[in-house]
């Protein structure tokens, strides 16, 4: 039987071209996203199921889990895809902070906490996090993100130290700038930082499916980021001196 696949934040970007590229390889896909029509318009595509709902709670997961075992039978991939980008530093509101810490973290963990036990008991499961170049570096006007994205980065790096020997299979997706909503509603900060290299969606799941081919837990759709990860680990005063050059560049720009 072919996968059953399961796909947050689909209704739109990165998520959007996962669900097509894992329906073209033949999987058996749902498509869960805030916005239900946009979950059910990719479903429509992609000869998918959707799912309308949050999975900001621990209940919300938790229906989209049951959902998708009623449709899939088995929950054989999942990618926890969807995320939230708030602006801010260290100013931001704690309903913000903790908003971005259910999503972009916590719905990871919930996940994980309810598909391992079926997992490890079959001795296989694919866990997908999509956790940007920002868990590997940093991103500038946005401290929810950068800290929330090195914590869903941590946490797939911490399931597959775990429970690779036991069959599961974990990987995260690390794309600098991508063509999607969250890129545009950056504005002239975000392009400033990430529009000249700024790819489609299209090809952060084709880089998905070359990694999972050649059995990688990074999926890199820009290889330069492998670059800056390294002179960050090993050469961080000069790492953080160039970002810091780049936050001057922001703040000079005019106000949006």
């Amino acid at each position: 039987m072919s996968a059953g696949v399961v796909i947050t934040g689909g209704g739109g970007g990165i998520g959007r071209a996962l669900a097509r590229r894992f329906a073209a390889d033949g999987a058996r896909v749902v498509v869960a996203d805030l916005n239900g029509d946009a979950a059910a318009e990719v479903a429509a595509e992609v000869g998918g199921t959707s799912f309308t709902g949050d999975v900001a709670s621990e209940d919300g997961v938790a229906k989209l889990l049951a959902a998708a075992r009623e449709t899939l039978g088995e929950i054989d991939v999942f990618c926890a895809n969807a995320g939230v980008a708030p602006f801010g530093d260290e100013q931001s509101g704690e309903d913000d902070w903790a908003r971005t810490w259910d999503v972009n973290v916590m719905a990871h963990v919930r996940a994980a906490k309810q598909l391992l036990p079926a997992w490890l008991e079959r001795g296989k499961g694919h866990f997908i996090a999509t956790a940007s170049a920002a868990g590997l570096l940093t991103t500038l006007g946005s401290a929810p993100y950068s800290v929330t994205k090195h914590g869903a980065l941590a946490f797939a790096e911490w399931l597959s130290a775990t429970y690779r020997h036991r069959g599961i299979t974990v990987q995260a997706i690390c794309p600098q700038g991508v063509r999607t909503a969250m890129l545009e509603s950056s504005g002239p900060r975000g392009q400033l930082l990430m529009g000249a290299s700024a790819i489609d969606p299209d090809q952060v799941a084709d880089a998905l499916f070359a990694a999972i081919d050649e059995g990688r837990f990074l999926v890199l759709p820009h290889p330069e980021v492998a670059e800056y990860y390294a002179l960050r680990a090993t050469q961080t005063d000069r790492w953080l001196g160039g970002m810091n050059k780049l936050q001057r560049k922001i703040e000079a720009l005019p106000e949006d």
